[in-house]
Parts: C-alpha cells; structure tokens; sequence
C-alpha cells in the first residue's frame, strides 16, 4: 500500500514592505514551504483566484486595497485556508479581528521574530494536513 507523501504548505506573504516579506519568505522556504510574496490586495486576489493556497500571512494594513478584502475572498474561494494576520498598528488589538474574519487564526505584531512566525504557519499547516 502507498503511504501520500505530506503536501507541502502553500504559504502567500501579502505585505507592503518588501524587506518584512523577504525575511519572512526565507524563514519560511528554510522550512520547506511554498512561499509567494505579493504586495497588495488586486495580486493576492488575483493569486487567490489561480492558485491552492493554505496559509495566508496578511498585513492588517497593506498600501494597496483592503486586507479584509483579502481575507474574506480566501474564505469564500479557499475556505480552508487560515489567515493570520499580522500588523503594526493597535487596530483590532481587542482581539475582535477573529469576529471580522472567519479563517482568521492568529493576530501578531509584525515585529514577531520570524522564526515564531514560521512556526505558527508550521502548526496551521500541519493542522490543514492532519484534517
């Protein structure tokens, strides 16, 4: 009998700053994952709408469109997919951004060593293998 090799977590960075999404691209990649780094609401959607994603980093507050936007689309055409969003502003700090976002799972600073970073994507991925 063959055993399914594990699926590789498909992980999309949505972030204004390119240095932010370039350290965390690479902690992630280091990992093992996929890793596609976008900067704005219209290429997240447009990849959303193309491409298996599992894992979705999201900046709260992106210069280009609406990070709700965003995330409300992945549950409606990924409805698996978890968001854990990330930010550097009190927004949401309340707590209610998991009343706003259905596959939302986590809201971190975006100062969050990336080694924790990837390890919380590990555990949703891991999480979206095992169910």
């Amino acid at each position: 009998m063959d055993v399914p090799l594990p699926q590789t977590t498909r992980v999309l960075i949505v972030e204004s700053v390119p240095e932010l999404a370039e350290v965390w691209q690479r902690h992630l990649v280091r990992q093992g994952m996929q890793v596609t780094s976008v900067d704005g609401q219209e290429k997240a959607i447009a990849h959303l709408s193309e491409n298996e994603i599992d894992i979705i980093i999201l900046d709260l507050v992106i210069e280009e469109g609406c990070a709700l936007a965003v995330s409300d689309y992945a549950n409606y055409r990924l409805p698996d997919a978890r968001v854990i969003f990330v930010t550097n502003t009190s927004f949401f700090s309340d707590g209610s951004i998991f009343a706003h976002s259905a596959n939302a799972r986590a809201f971190v600073q975006s100062g969050t060593p990336p080694e924790d970073l990837a390890a919380m994507v590990a555990h949703y991925g891991a999480e979206l293998q095992a169910s």
